[in-house]
């Protein structure tokens, strides 16, 4: 049967898939990823209970008192729930001891770890065949006489396959009346291409139809969603997971990236609660400390952000540029960014949410400031939007009466820093110059001239500045700058909003200006 015809019958008979999460074992062979005994159980609780997966394998057995007080520690909240079947652990063919650990860790699944390639069993065993599989005869005897399940990894069961068949052939001819209940094939080195994949599976599956196969794929050449799919259309009944994909070298099988795959391409079915996915993904990458790629399919923080503002213009029009993977199936939303690229159609997108309405002038002077700050490489969010917003109307609106026509701010090393201005007062322009203790300062004193010199009015005397991100801003593409004046006795405060502090500070003294300029000519 080829490829499309298997995956054709798989698309009709809705195959079961059994999801087995390795993160609190494989996941934590990461290089520099240790999880604390509460927090192997904060995760599993999760994997169990809102994400519901069928399986979990927490640990290696015999590592150290930490692991062994968190196996417990896992095994009593899982009994309460009735699912201490779903927890194994990882044991080793050593005379009985793993299972000894198992059985007073409160654990009644051993996952035991054989050799599925000659290579391995006769270099670092240094045993025939027929030794280990005498010793794991008798660990899995031992292990049901202590009501334990056994699982067995055929471990480097790909290269076996690969340059030893008879030996993994033999391996199981004498191993599947042992009591056995999953015989588990792995991929350790992360050596597989689909195609060999199938073929393997194949030829396991023809050979022992009725053998429950699990598949445990590694991503060293990127390719372990592909395999572990492969496996599946070729009979696996159970799959290997990690979440965010963690694991040794370049890591295991991302759950999430499995759960869609599956579903969607295979139309398989899983007990996976997808909305809890990006929730179980935000608690590992902070326990594990391994950040997710902001690229990374389901998961990662830009995966339902639209950047083009055709993409926003498409999705208003019948959702264009949607597909099967919308955010709100795994607890998210689709955002728009907010850049040079994002259009008036991201823009209004985000306005919506927000709740906000601009008139087209409106909304096209907000999008011309994302853009120019987009120019400056500033990354703006939804939560800027709103001051972006305020700070467009008030600015530079057309009543204003004072108005910024051009200007230069410099400094030098040795030089008190300058400023040169040309402003426009109800229609007239003046321009001026003078040095100061800052730029602003510089600006200010220019600003002091033009009033003096040419109106014969007072200034304002600077009562307070200050500079802060603005609230529920969450990233540095804007500041925000609050000056209080004192203009004969009355305080004034006004606000600017700018990537440059600068600039910030400028847009709050202009709107002091026409805020008095208004009142001057309103007392006329």
């Amino acid at each position: 049967m080829g490829t499309a015809e298997q995956v054709n019958k798989y698309q009709r008979i809705q195959p079961f898939v059994e999801i087995m999460d390795s993160t609190l074992r494989d996941g934590e062979q990461t290089s520099g990823v240790s999880f604390l005994p509460h927090e192997k159980l904060i995760i599993a609780r999760m994997l169990l209970d809102d994400l519901n997966v069928d399986r979990i394998e927490v640990a290696s057995a015999r590592v150290s008192a930490g692991e062994r007080e968190a196996v417990r520690m896992i095994c009593r909240f899982a009994s309460k729930i009735d699912k201490l079947e779903r927890v194994e652990v990882l044991g080793f063919v050593d005379g009985g001891k793993s299972v000894d650990w198992a059985v007073d860790s409160g654990c009644r699944t051993l996952n035991l770890l054989a050799k599925g390639s000659l290579k391995h069993c006769t270099q670092q065993l240094q045993k025939t065949p027929e030794e280990h599989v005498e010793d794991i005869r008798r660990e899995v005897r031992y292990a049901r006489s202590k009501g334990v399940t056994v699982n067995l990894y055929l471990e480097d069961w790909s290269n076996g396959m690969k340059e030893s068949p008879f030996y993994v052939y033999n391996l199981m001819d004498a191993l599947c009346d042992s009591g056995i209940r999953r015989f588990m094939l792995p991929d350790t080195l992360g050596i597989m291409n689909p195609l060999q994949c199938i073929e393997y599976f194949r030829k396991m599956i023809k050979r022992y139809p009725d053998t429950h196969f699990d598949f445990h794929a590694h991503n060293d050449y990127d390719l372990a969603v592909s395999n572990s799919l492969a496996a599946v259309l070729s009979g696996a009944k159970g799959l290997h997971v990690t979440v965010n994909g963690l694991g040794e070298r370049c890591g295991n099988a991302p759950l999430s990236s499995v759960q869609v795959i599956l579903k969607d391409q295979f139309n398989a079915r899983t007990n996976i609660r997808e909305d809890k996915l990006n929730d179980i993904s935000r608690l590992v990458e902070s326990y594990s400390g391994i950040a997710v790629a902001p690229n990374q399919p389901i998961i990662g923080d830009n995966v339902f952000t639209q950047v083009a503002g055709v993409h926003a213009d498409g999705d208003n029009k019948g959702g264009l540029y949607h597909n099967a993977l919308v955010p709100e199936r795994f607890g998210r939303r689709r955002e728009y960014a907010l850049g040079k690229n994002s259009g008036k159609a991201n823009i209004a997108k985000n306005l919506e949410e927000l709740g906000l309405e601009l008139t087209p002038e409106q909304t096209r002077r907000v999008t011309q400031r994302i853009t120019e700050l987009g120019d400056k490489k500033e990354r703006v969010t939804q939560e800027d939007l709103p001051f972006i917003v305020s700070d467009v109307l008030k600015h530079d609106a057309p009543e204003d009466r004072v108005k910024l026509v051009s200007y230069v701010v410099s400094t030098a090393y040795g030089l008190k820093p300058g400023a040169n201005i040309k402003v426009e007062i109800n229609g007239q322009q003046y321009e001026a110059s003078a040095t100061g203790d800052g730029q602003y300062d510089a600006f200010v004193k220019s600003l002091r001239h033009i009033y003096k010199k040419y109106l014969d009015r007072s200034f304002p005397i600077l009562a307070n500045y200050a500079v802060t991100i603005p609230p529920g801003g969450r990233t540095d593409a804007l500041v925000q700058t609050v000056i209080t004046w004192n203009d004969n006795g009355r305080m004034l405060r006004t606000r600017g909003l700018d990537a440059d502090q600068t600039e910030a500070a400028i847009k709050a003294t202009f709107k002091m200006l026409n805020i008095i300029e208004n009142e001057y000519h309103n007392e006329l």
